[in-house]
């Protein structure tokens, strides 16, 4: 037993961690005996929450807008002929709030079902019995092109003052915030506003002249917060003027709209296509890179085509993979199915179909058969009798 001991206080220390760890590896594989005991688990579902009233129904009147002008134009919901609209801004009477207002509602259950308009301003009466949706839009909501995120639908271009519901010719994600008040950290107060809304892309401010310019990343959430925050106020007692903003003329942000555009239909393509036939193209396969380089070459060392080259489909492409199944010579008449046959194609489909024939010429041996079985027919035009003066004047010399 000493020496054992011994054995045991002299093994290395290594030695000793390999044996404690087999020792329990073997006692986790073991298996506990069954205590008897039957093991329930419980599946604890969170309800939803269903959306909240934002206003009393009973409060709810329906007076008309207070007049301000001489003629009540229907289209545009407002009175015109007097005042201009900038001097009769009324705050609006109800704000939305995403984190106490939003829940499900019928609307949930139907496929396809746009905003609430009343919820986005905070005005919504009915709850989770509106057939609307009472939440924000997010990247999945797919709304077409000809109605905004409301079910409105759009027109061919804007208002004249940049308001309304908007036009379907383009795509506007941003909006104009005017009548902003200045304070030293106005650039904060506008990101956290709007920020509500949905993820913002970029923000612009003008601190001399109290405007902003946001940029959603979705036009659904600019469609939203331009209705949300319309006649609201900030951090001050301001009432806001949100509209429309014009097309940016500057060449940089041009170039930066061009640009996101080109990425959301190469992330489109991205997704159709197999992933490894994308890895090919972008190059970020190594083996396909260098079987690329090797085919690209069409024999010529140091040379690569382009990709417009290699990959181009057509009669007349480069590449032999682009040429296949277009180099016909002709093509057979389709068959008409479960019709009638003529007497003529039952013998000819009756009649042995002859070989083609080699040829080292210049044409095939498809084009000689084709050629063989056409039979053409010209007809000789009859000479015209000449008449004149100079009737009888020829003369078979090459000197005359």
């Amino acid at each position: 037993m000493a020496d054992e001991t011994a054995q045991i206080e002299t093994a290395p220390a290594a030695e000793q961690i390999d044996n404690e760890a087999g020792a329990l590896v073997a006692t986790n594989t073991e298996v506990a005996p069954p205590t008897g005991k039957k093991v329930v688990k419980k599946i604890i579902r969170k309800k939803r929450r269903p959306a909240r009233v934002q206003v009393d129904p009973d409060t709810i009147s329906s007076e008309p807008p207070p007049q301000t002008g001489t003629i009540y134009n229907i289209y545009y919901n407002k009175w015109a002929g007097g005042d201009k609209d900038q001097l009769v801004q009324t705050k609006s009477k109800g704000r939305c709030n995403v984190a106490k207002d939003s829940g499900y509602t019928e609307a949930d259950g139907t496929s396809g079902s746009y905003f609430c308009l009343m919820f986005a301003r905070g005005l919504c009466s009915r709850g989770p019995s509106c057939s609307k949706l009472h939440r924000i839009p997010g990247v999945f909501d797919i709304v077409p092109p000809n109605v905004d995120c409301f079910g409105r639908d759009k027109f061919a271009g804007y208002r004249d003052d940049m308001g309304g519901v908007g036009s379907f010719m383009r795509q506007n994600r941003t909006i104009y915030i005017g009548r902003i008040h200045v304070t030293d950290d106005i650039e904060e107060v506008v990101a956290r506003h709007f920020a509500e809304w949905g993820q913002i892309e970029r923000t612009r401010v003008l601190n001399s002249r109290g405007v902003a310019f946001v940029t959603y990343t979705n036009e659904a959430n600019a469609e939203f917060a331009k209705e949300a925050m319309a006649h609201q106020s900030l951090d001050h007692d301001e009432i806001l003027n949100v509209r429309w903003a014009t097309a940016d003329p500057n060449p940089m942000a041009q170039a930066r709209e061009a640009r996101r555009i080109e990425e959301q239909a190469a992330e489109a393509v991205r997704r159709a296509l197999p992933a490894e036939f994308i890895a090919e193209i972008e190059g970020k396969d190594p083996e396909a890179r260098k079987r690329r380089k090797i085919e690209s070459s069409y024999g010529l060392e140091g040379y690569e085509a382009p990709d417009e080259v290699h990959f181009a489909r057509g009669a007349q492409a480069v590449n032999p993979h682009g040429r296949e199944e277009l180099e016909l010579e002709y093509q057979e008449p389709l068959a008409i199915e479960d019709g009638p046959v003529p007497e003529a194609d039952e013998q000819m489909l009756e009649a042995p179909v002859p070989a083609p024939r080699e040829s080292g010429g210049i044409l095939s041996g498809n084009t000689i058969a084709a050629l063989n079985k056409a039979k053409i027919s010209i007809a000789a035009k009859p000479k015209a009798a000449s008449s004149g003066p100079l009737v009888a004047y020829d003369s078979d010399s090459d000197d005359e």
